[in-house]
């Protein structure tokens, strides 16, 4: 008599899954060189600074990863950043009266730019690349024209959001993390966010279905545009005075997209997930802080986490390619919801 045999299936990790293994793997890597070189990685001050370079990246990333789920690209937030610190900190000049006109003014314009920026592609269908890329040229030659240097002034109030702790984790990082969970209840919880992986999964499909197609990357553009804004506001706390070359210096536009890459969102759109996002964002902080460490040379810093990027990159096109299913085989229950889960 026969004895059935019971077939265990192995539970494949996730992209998120992988992007916080990396994560926990570049600390370990990152305590052990920074304790060579005589330093404590886990100390509160190192600790503090890292979280502090998840901040800014964090925003605008998370920005990032909105406009590519929805098939499109945003390279203007650099120059959104630099805009909103000048505007902001002009506005404020120097006065704690002035903080919520400031503010007010910095997010609303940015808002705008990404909403022009939307309806360019979402409505004459230009694409994100180009689109964006035009605004960029458009913002950087008003910031050149318009400003020679820095110009205006956080009052002390308002700078306190940058250098205040609440242990060793910065309040800027409790603010990048909050607007990260709304994006995450968006993207999970509400209609227009199930709208924007359906349209950056397929926009034809998705127009055929019923949907709108152009609300989602309108609104994926304007996010962006925000979120932009709100880093130029951090920096603004942090450096007292708004910059018109803040943001191309930090270059925002391809470290973003490398960090939403990076964290396992699909660059065709449709795929990903912010928590991927976010664990991107942190690879890069711990590297960028050991490499510190280490004094490593700038420009052996752009080499290694290009090495990093082409590698997270090729191990996404390997496991897309090995999970395939065989021609006429219905995938089960459990692997739909593991491919959701990626």
């Amino acid at each position: 008599m026969s004895t059935p045999v019971t077939r265990r299936r192995s539970v494949p990790i996730t992209s998120t899954g992988i992007v916080f293994i990396v994560l926990v793997l570049t600390i370990i890597a990152g305590a052990i060189l920074t304790a060579i070189a005589g330093r404590n990685f886990f100390s509160p001050g190192n600790i503090s600074a890292i979280l502090t370079g998840t901040s800014i990246l964090g925003f605008i990333a998370i920005g990032q990863t909105l406009v590519i789920l929805a098939g499109s690209l945003d390279l203007s937030v650099p120059y959104v950043t630099s805009l909103a610190s000048l505007l902001a900190g002009v506005q404020m000049a120097g006065q704690t009266g002035n903080i919520v006109l400031g503010v007010v003014v910095a997010l609303g314009v940015s808002a705008l730019i990404g909403l022009v920026t939307g309806l360019v592609v979402a409505v004459l269908d230009v694409h994100g690349f180009i689109a964006s890329l035009g605004m960029g040229l458009i913002l950087a030659g008003y910031l050149g024209s318009n400003y020679k240097g820095s110009a205006g002034s956080a009052p002390r109030e308002f700078r306190l959001i940058g250098a205040t702790n609440i242990g060793p984790v910065p309040v800027s990082t409790l603010i990048m993390l909050a607007c990260a969970a709304l994006v995450i209840l968006l993207l999970r919880r509400t209609r227009a966010g199930h709208h924007l992986y359906a349209v950056g999964g397929n926009r034809e499909v998705a127009r055929m279905s019923g949907l709108r197609t152009v609300t989602p990357v309108v609104m994926a553009h304007t996010l962006c545009a925000l979120l932009a804004g709100m880093a130029g506001l951090l920096l603004l706390a942090r450096l007292s005075v708004g910059s018109p070359t803040i943001g191309s210096q930090g270059g925002y536009d391809l470290m973003s997209i490398a960090a939403v890459v990076l964290g396992g969102t699909v660059l065709a759109g449709g795929k990903g997930n912010i928590l991927g996002t976010l664990g991107g964002v942190a690879i890069f902080a711990v590297m960028d802080n050991v490499m510190g460490v280490m004094e490593v040379n700038p420009f052996l810093k752009d080499v290694v986490r290009g090495i990093v990027i082409v590698a997270a990159v090729a191990v996404y096109a390997r496991r897309t390619a090995g999970r395939r299913p065989a021609r006429f085989e219905k995938p089960s229950l459990a692997d739909a919801a593991l491919e959701e889960a990626r």
